[in-house]
């Protein structure tokens, strides 16, 4: 078993913003406020367009042969480019299966257009079998492929109107979901200087999603109810293990009477 489950955090990118919609000599926040408004205008709503967001986070569970992680990639001084780069020479060096909720329609959209930015490398990312056959029909970019599985995507039965969200999901498993945090305040809280809030919310995504994926690897027939046991087991094995308040009220949260 070797899985990365990832997910990233996002804050509009102002310095396109600026060039978009000519805002010279605006803040950050008052370039920000008028993309959601030019946003909210022509769609009904502000979230912006996949390439006008900047990555300020990106959190993963890594399931190995050497055990189970979560973190954070970078540190809180990472650059985007420093931090897309790092996700993609994982790919690069170690090949997972990637897990995500709702990957394939936001998250790695985005990292795509951000590593076009920065100039980042993916070779094994894009790779579609020219270079190994093992990959032609399998791979990360086929919708239908496992070797990327989008949780929200699969479960729908790739129907839109199927789409549940990760927090509802959450809730119907029992799970500890946003614990107060959501996508929608991660723009205030960047600009209150809480890039450590953001990230400690992004971990507890990738967890979220880790626990729905070893519940789909059951249901699917690739775990017994034993194994799968094993997997819940040893997430709360780590979490126990773990010295951040943020992993410890997962914990406290999940182990709470139904």
């Amino acid at each position: 078993m070797n899985c990365l489950v990832f997910d990233i955090e996002t804050i509009p990118d102002v310095a396109l913003g600026r060039r978009l919609h000519g805002l010279d000599g605006l803040s950050d926040e008052q370039v920000a406020k008028a993309m959601f408004g030019l946003r909210r205008q022509s769609s009904g709503n502000d979230f912006l367009p996949h390439e006008q967001h900047r990555i300020v986070a990106i959190s993963c569970v890594l399931r190995s042969r050497d055990g189970l992680r979560v973190w954070s990639l970078g540190d809180l001084n990472a650059t985007e480019g420093e931090l897309v780069e790092r996700f993609f020479d994982g790919i690069d060096r170690f090949s997972p299966d990637l897990i995500s909720w709702n990957g394939a329609g936001f998250d790695l959209p985005v990292l795509n257009y951000r590593a076009l930015l920065a100039g980042v490398q993916a070779p094994r990312y894009w790779e579609t079998g020219d270079g190994d056959t093992a990959f032609r029909y399998n791979n990360y970019l086929g919708r239908f492929h496992w070797r990327h599985t989008d949780l929200m995507d699969v479960l729908s039965g790739y129907q839109g109107r199927g789409r549940v969200s990760l927090e509802n999901v959450a809730c119907l498993l029992g799970l500890p979901g946003k614990l107060g945090f959501s996508g929608a305040q991660v723009w205030d809280a960047w600009l209150a200087g809480n890039l450590t809030g953001i990230r400690q919310y992004c971990e507890t995504d990738v967890l979220n999603t880790y626990l729905i994926y070893l519940r789909f690897e059951m249901m699917r027939g690739r775990f017994t109810r034993e194994r799968y046991a094993d997997e819940v087991e040893r997430v709360k094995v780590l979490l126990r293990a773990g010295k951040e308040p943020h992993l410890a009220e997962f914990l406290r949260v999940w182990e709470l009477p139904a």
